[in-house]
């Protein structure tokens, strides 16, 4: 019965002008997109490449000079795009791509893609995530709106009751007639994409895991989908009205409860705005030591307790640049003023997180798009670690300026200057987003919500469906 039920309602779709259509018009776009993505993909890639190699020379290249200058001259840190991006930008169109690294200052990520982009740019980009998560929810409402309320209005219900059929064995007939073309849709998709990736340069790091791993979040998406869409077509009498449920649900889904989510996730929890934040960071600044200053009462007390430390009644007779010493003292207290207040908006940024996941009963849209960025590596706790990778390598340049010019001057000795080489022995900038392990634990919750609207969706489908 399931068979026949399978082989019944897919000879009917394809015999369907409309469906072979709207199949068509998907795939093109589908393969538009990617190629689109991939061409970005690459180019991005290359200017990273060149970017970094670029900065690179230029630190190394400096020529003689003191280490303090060489910290307020600075350097960049360049956030790769990774692999899977090709499948779904995330947040990437709105962070920054790269960080400048200077004494004193923690500075956010700057030349984000949105930054760039005309006013077009508001109709939105032909991306695969975008046809991923809205436009194949509505192919599947297409393809199956009228699984059931066909039958009824062709009179072709009597007939098979009066035939015994089984009912639960004809829903599964119907639903895998539905979920078949969904399923090749999207592993033709996700197939094309890994070979794409596994040909081009290898600018990020490319596991196949990792994208089976995103393949089986969206077949979940899409299975709740379709459950929803027969059991609303099982439940209403007319095509018409299980097409505008079917719609509403889908607006609802994909359209109301994300843009509702993130208002009352913003309304609890918001972030400071450029100018509170600044200006808490500067009031800590100053109740602290400033390296720039040896008349405050910090270094004064600093100095006490060096001397004292070090037995001499002297800055002369210490072993180093009480200078430099005091600059890097100042470094360090500046570094736990920003590691305090960017703890703070990573807090209110979980904190977010969370009212996501509360809200994430109400649509299986959040945790498919949750865990799609987090996988992919274009999500907001992926930009935030590339953030303090950024800034605990700028402290580490600091440290290593810093020390160089208190090891090797004496204190007043303003004049010196470091060799050329010693630019080159400072280590160059890596990062290495989490691993899928990792990020598997991190979306634990969402997992668990996407499991409960797969139950939850079968047991309505199957369960509820029996007298039809």
């Amino acid at each position: 019965m399931i068979l026949k039920t399978f082989n019944k309602e897919t000879k009917e779709l394809l015999r369907d002008g409309r469906v072979r259509l709207s199949f068509i018009i998907v795939v093109l776009l589908l393969g538009m997109a990617i190629w689109v993505s991939a061409k970005q993909y690459q180019n991005i890639n290359e200017q990273y490449e060149t970017a970094t190699a670029a900065e690179r020379t230029v630190w190394d290249d400096q020529g003689e000079k003191n280490p303090h200058s060489a910290a307020h001259f600075g350097t960049y840190a360049f956030k790769p795009k990774y692999p899977l991006s090709l499948v779904d930008q995330g947040v990437d169109k709105y962070a920054g791509t790269s960080i400048f690294l200077e004494a004193h200052n923690r500075n956010e990520a700057q030349f984000s893609a949105a930054a760039d982009q005309t006013g077009l740019a508001r109709f939105g980009d032909l991306t695969p995530d975008f046809i991923l998560l809205f436009i194949l929810p509505l192919l599947i409402i297409l393809l199956g709106y009228n699984s059931f309320t066909k039958e009824r209005e062709m009179g072709t219900l009597t007939l098979l009751k009066s035939q015994g059929i089984s009912t639960r064995k004809w829903i599964l007939g119907k639903w895998m007639a539905l979920f078949f073309p969904i399923f090749l849709i999207t592993a033709a998709l996700f197939l094309v994409a890994g070979i794409l990736l596994s040909n081009l340069d290898d600018f990020g790091v490319f596991r196949w895991n990792s994208l089976i791993g995103l393949f089986l979040v969206y077949m979940g998406y899409y299975i709740i989908f379709i459950n929803l869409v027969l059991f609303i077509s099982a439940k209403v009498k007319k095509s018409g009205i299980s097409l505008v449920l079917s719609l509403s649900l889908w607006i609802l889904a994909c359209l109301a409860a994300p843009k509702a989510a993130s208002n009352i996730a913003e309304t609890r929890h918001p972030y400071p705005t450029r100018q509170e934040f600044a200006a808490m960071v500067l009031k800590d600044k100053k109740e602290g030591l400033d390296g720039h200053n040896p008349w405050s009462k910090e270094a004064k007390l600093l100095q006490e307790e060096v001397l004292k430390e070090y037995g001499v009644d002297s800055l002369h007779k210490l072993p180093f640049n009480f200078d430099a010493y005091r600059m890097q003292k100042g470094e360090e207290h500046e570094a736990r003023v920003y590691f305090k207040h960017y703890s703070y908006l990573k807090e209110q940024f979980e904190q977010q997180s969370g009212v996501y996941r509360s809200l994430a009963v109400i649509s299986p849209y959040l945790p498919t798009r949750f865990m799609s960025m987090s996988i992919a590596h274009t999500d907001y706790a992926t930009h935030w670690d590339f953030s303090d990778a950024a800034e605990n390598y700028r402290i580490a340049t600091q440290k290593f300026l810093n020390n160089n010019f208190a090891e090797n001057s004496e204190y007043g000795n303003w004049g010196y200057r470091a060799e050329s080489d010693l630019w080159k022995q400072l280590p160059a900038f890596e990062y290495d987003p989490p691993e899928l392990s990792a990020i598997i634990d991190r979306n634990s919750s969402n997992i668990l919500i996407l499991g409960v609207w797969l139950l939850g969706s079968f047991s309505l489908l199957l369960f509820t469906t029996k007298n039809i």
